[in-house]
């Protein structure tokens, strides 16, 4: 087989539903794409049999996951063209921390206990351990644990052991059941190879796996002396990105209609294979992937302990740099949100009458405003806050409301919000010593080109686009030609089959400085509310329970 005549495939398995795309070794030319949507989608009110969940809550269904495998991939398969035959990899990638509880052989015990919330997967937004964080970064902090650092100085309540905890004291048979508590990026790779494989990702990102090693089991005993055993639940056996996990075994082959034995790549997230789709896997190359959140990664050949990132992991992106990562909570999802709640049947009509989506009709209408005519400044914290507090109690505020105030001018707000919350991501890390020499934005978000401009003018730098619109998919075919030793290493693959366009928008010099003004005022406000006591006080009240003292 020639090289110009070897694929990989390439699938992406996001909140809401997974895509397959079909990518050729030589050049990264998509040929082929399918997506489908989750029959599940996300679980966060009621269990599939109507038992009902609480606030906070957020899961998914596996066997969506599986279906993805056997519906999108063969679709895309038929849409490229392309004989299964030449096709010599698959890789994927995963939401995370999106984890669930499974038996010694990998059945999820959704399937075992369906009526039971605990025993299903928890997906990336799952807050509802944010106790569990809490009292992790308390005792944390009070012993000194040495990990602690290298996330910024809190653990987040998404990421695996504030779950893992919530498990345990929630619902200790069915954590006792759990001889497996793996991420759904491993668990979909042992569904396609019959072999279990954690990947170095997941497990430094999201379960404090550093310089070689998990938590203590003193800290873990400290804790809760239930929990001393977690991380024999977890697997202490890591492989590097871009390994291979295995062969495509015979019923994966079936769903997929791809050859057995094909090479299987080691499980990865879906914002860091980003970065390898962008071709921006070197230091100082900074990749926010845009969509319902904003996951922001950075390779970068230095550490420095960076207050509120979400971690540093050595090998976490490429081998042989430190990869950074911050975030997020909420970014299109904030604009859904308002847009499904907070606009009159009269802006319905005129986006109708205009033949436009409610974003457009609304974008239409900002965009014509000057900077700060709307007089709003908002904090983007309607799904709590990622980087850098790293508490998701926290919850959204709009100042300069009045009578005269519009949809457009909220819906603005909203949107320069989530570009000043950004830019303090971008601030803490060069002012932690980690510069960011380019921002490079990828995701479904990348398309509003007035959202991009805003974004250029508040961070006052020009933004690099991602040249393909299926980045995390792409990323994982990537993966999948290293695991196929179609390129000896991820940063070669990365350069012949990724790519981005720099400089695709550049700041404005008189929106910017007005913005640094506006900027001023968002700055103030965090300061004002970071401790959290008033927005912990409300969202106690709201689920009938005591508030939480501070940001503990």
């Amino acid at each position: 087989m020639t090289e110009d005549h070897r694929y990989t495939v390439g699938v992406d398995f996001g909140t809401l539903s997974g895509r397959a795309v079909v990518v050729r070794v030589s050049d990264g030319a998509e040929l082929g794409a399918a997506v489908h949507a989750y029959a599940h989608g996300v679980i966060d009110h009621a269990l599939p049999d109507g038992t009902p969940l609480a606030p906070d809550w957020a899961l998914q269904a596996p066997s969506d996951w599986i279906d993805v495998l056997k519906i999108a991939v063969p679709q895309a398969l038929a849409d490229s063209g392309v004989d299964p035959s030449q096709v010599i990899g698959i890789g994927t990638d995963f939401t995370a921390c999106t984890i669930l509880p499974t038996t010694a052989e990998g059945t999820p015990l959704s399937d075992l206990f369906p009526r039971r919330p605990h025993a299903w997967p928890k997906l990336w937004k799952h807050h509802a351990a944010q106790a569990q964080a809490d009292r992790i970064n308390s005792l944390a902090a009070e012993g000194c644990e040495p990990w602690l650092p290298r996330y910024g100085g809190k653990i987040s309540a998404e990421w695996a052991f504030a779950k893992g905890l919530q498990l345990l004291e929630e619902d200790p048979e069915i954590y006792r059941r759990a001889q497996r508590w793996i991420e759904a990026a491993d668990w979909i790779v042992w569904q396609l190879t019959g072999v279990e494989t954690r990947n170095v990702c997941t497990a430094g990102y999201k379960a404090i796996h550093q310089d070689g090693a998990y938590p203590s089991e003193q800290f873990l005993t400290t804790l809760n002396p239930g929990f001393v055993h977690f991380t024999d639940k977890l697997g202490h056996d890591l492989a590097p990105l871009g390994g291979r996990a295995g062969g495509l075994c015979a019923s994966a082959s079936r769903w997929t209609g791809l050859p057995e034995g094909i090479a299987v790549a080691v499980g990865n997230v879906d914002a860091h294979v980003t970065a390898v789709a962008a071709d921006a896997v070197r230091p100082g190359q900074m990749v926010a992937i845009m969509g319902t959140s904003t996951c922001h990664i950075m390779p970068s050949d230095r550490f420095s302990e960076v207050p509120g990132m979400c971690g540093a992991v050595k090998d976490g992106i490429v081998p042989g740099l430190w990869g950074y990562e911050a975030g997020q909570s909420g970014v299109g999802d904030i604009f859904a949100w308002f847009i499904e709640n907070s606009v009159p049947a009269a802006y319905e009509n005129a986006a109708v009458q205009a033949g436009l989506t409610m974003h457009e009709h609304l974008t239409a209408l900002a965009e014509v405003q000057r900077v700060g005519a709307h007089g709003l400044v908002a904090l983007d914290w309607h799904n709590g806050n990622r980087s850098p507090l790293v508490d998701h109690d926290l919850s959204g505020l709009i100042v300069g409301q009045t009578l005269a105030t519009r949809p457009e001018d909220v819906y603005r707000a909203l949107i320069e919000a989530t570009a000043f919350g950004a830019r303090l991501i971008v601030e803490t890390f060069e002012k932690a010593g980690v510069p960011v020499e380019e921002f490079v934005v990828a995701g479904g978000l990348a398309k509003n080109t007035f959202l991009m401009q805003t974004y250029a003018d508040i961070l006052d730098r020009p933004l690099s686009v991602i040249d393909s619109a299926q980045g995390p998919a792409l990323g994982s075919a990537i993966h999948a030609a290293v695991a196929a030793s179609a390129h000896p290493d991820i940063t070669t693959a990365a350069s012949a089959m990724g790519g981005r366009t720099t400089a695709v928008y550049t700041p404005d010099p008189d929106r910017a400085r007005t913005y640094d003004a506006l900027y001023g005022l968002y700055v103030d406000l965090k300061e004002r509310f970071a401790d959290g006591s008033i927005m912990h006080a409300l969202h106690a009240l709201k689920n009938g329970g005591a508030a939480r003292k501070g940001n503990a």
